[in-house]
């Protein structure tokens, strides 16, 4: 472990004591328009730098407040290379509303890391600085009309795509998109251009120490996943202020909010960052920062995966440009699948929530013949797939961003119902072996609002939730 002291214990056996994990400071550069953040373990040190272009308003006071947001959440990336029960903030003072918010980003967003790890986290402590006070500035937004303003972070799945598609019928939104730098995923620009909105763009580089060392025989530094779209919540509104705008909203569903699995007596959620909670927490601590000056929401909350999957249905421009195939955002672009490999998980769950509401020829061209739905594409492994988002295997849910299994139960008995499915051999197999539990949810009541929201009355207009 980099840096790790040891002691001898009471039985005279040596200890490893790994170092806190500190925060050494983040600095500004407007001429370049650069946030580097520092961070140490021991002897290893990283930095992260996200770059927001020349231009924006780096002279508003908001500006260092967001920044500041930023350097707190991405410190999740470098604490998983060691995970010490010690986290110093450094210098860096935060109130006690932003401390407890921040212990439950890193033990519940990491609940997935150190549930595959073998950790136990709960006895984390975050020390450092308190800060006094609640809000100590606003974010200037530009009002040219009465409409709102806001920053869509955009992925080009349909979850961001029919937020798009709403929202700007009562508002005048860009998209956010981020990206390493000197690099773009086609799988979100593609769809984006369909959109015909502006584009503000971030570029997040992490230490590059974190992809070399998992490429070691013997890493150093442990590895899982992270609560990225937190991170890329807090770049979102730093990129929010420095372009005047008054807004991020998201796109996270009812279904990113419900558990992958329950291990330890504890809940564990792929998707936590995504989740009401997680929105719940930032929303405070940035009501705390801009005095309501910045809404962050996300639009799909009381929503199902299987309505955004009607919704979506009916948006035909989009359907030969979006690509949520896994394999379409790998690292490595040498390794990246320009069309979707029909037998990861994320293509299972698409074919299967999109099922219901499109023709089977319409999914068979969208998928290149390789939809996982059909005869043609069916084997073990696909099968295996679709039985365990439907809650029919005994293997848990996929760590995957992917639907409830009422969800995905609803979606494959609708489905099976079409007169264009009545000889898919699969699913009609499935949807057999559903109609034979109890208490599959109907469709009816997940195509209507199921939970509590924070979208504002500006844009909970009734007509953009029936």
């Amino acid at each position: 472990m980099p840096g790790a002291s040891g002691i001898a214990d009471n039985l005279g056996r040596r200890v490893t004591i790994p170092p806190p994990f500190r925060y050494e400071g983040f600095q500004l550069d407007p001429a370049s328009g650069l946030l580097t953040c520092r961070y140490s373990l021991g002897a290893a040190t990283f930095a992260e730098r996200v770059s927001f272009g020349a231009g924006g308003r780096w002279d508003d006071p908001a500006v260092g407040e967001a920044a500041r947001l930023v350097f707190l959440l991405a410190g999740v990336s470098y604490y998983k290379a060691a995970a010490p029960p010690v986290i110093d903030l450094g210098q860096t003072a935060v109130s006690d509303a932003e401390r407890g918010f921040l212990r439950a980003f890193y033990l519940d967003g990491l609940g997935e890391y150190a549930y595959r790890n073998g950790l136990d986290l709960s006895r984390l402590r975050i020390e450092g600085p308190v800060r006094a006070g609640s809000a100590v500035c606003r974010a200037a937004a530009d009002r040219g009309s009465d409409a709102g303003r806001p920053l869509v972070p955009f992925g080009g799945g349909i979850d961001s795509i029919v937020t798009v598609e709403m929202v700007r019928r009562r508002a005048e939104p860009a998209l956010f998109i981020v990206s390493r730098p000197g690099d773009r995923f086609a799988a979100i620009e593609r769809p984006a251009a369909v959109t015909g909105l502006p584009i503000v763009r971030a570029e997040r580089e992490i230490d590059p120490q974190l992809s070399e060392d998992a490429r070691r025989p013997v890493p150093r530094f442990l590895n899982g996943h992270v609560p990225v779209t937190g991170i890329l919540s807090a770049i979102a509104v730093m990129a929010a202020v420095l372009s005047g705008r008054d807004a991020v909203v998201m796109s996270n569903e009812w279904s990113a909010s419900i558990p992958t699995l329950e291990a330890g007596g504890r809940s564990i959620n792929h998707q936590y960052s995504k989740s009401a909670a997680f929105e719940a927490g930032f929303r405070t601590v940035l009501d705390g920062l801009f005095a309501g000056e910045l809404s962050y929401f996300s639009a799909l909350r009381p929503r199902t995966e299987l309505w955004v999957a009607q919704r979506f249905a009916a948006l035909t421009s989009y359907h030969d440009t979006f690509h949520s195939c896994n394999r379409a955002f790998y690292i490595d672009p040498a390794n990246r699948l320009d069309y979707w490999c029909g037998t990861c998980d994320k293509c299972c769950f698409i074919d299967l929530i999109l099922a219901p509401f499109l023709p089977a020829a319409d999914l068979d061209r969208i998928f290149g013949g390789r939809q996982p739905l059909s005869d043609a594409a069916a084997s073990a492994l696909v099968a295996g797939r679709f039985r365990t988002l439907l809650g029919i295997s005994p293997d848990s849910k996929p760590f995957e961003c992917v639907g409830d299994v009422g969800e995905c139960r609803a979606a494959a008995l609708l489905a099976a119902r079409r007169p264009d499915r009545s000889g898919a051999t699969l699913l009609q197999e499935l949807a057999g072996e559903l109609r034979a539990l109890p208490d599959v949810p109907a469709a009816a009541e997940l195509l209507r609002p199921v939970g509590e929201h924070f979208i504002p009355d500006a844009y909970a207009a009734e007509d953009l939730l029936v």
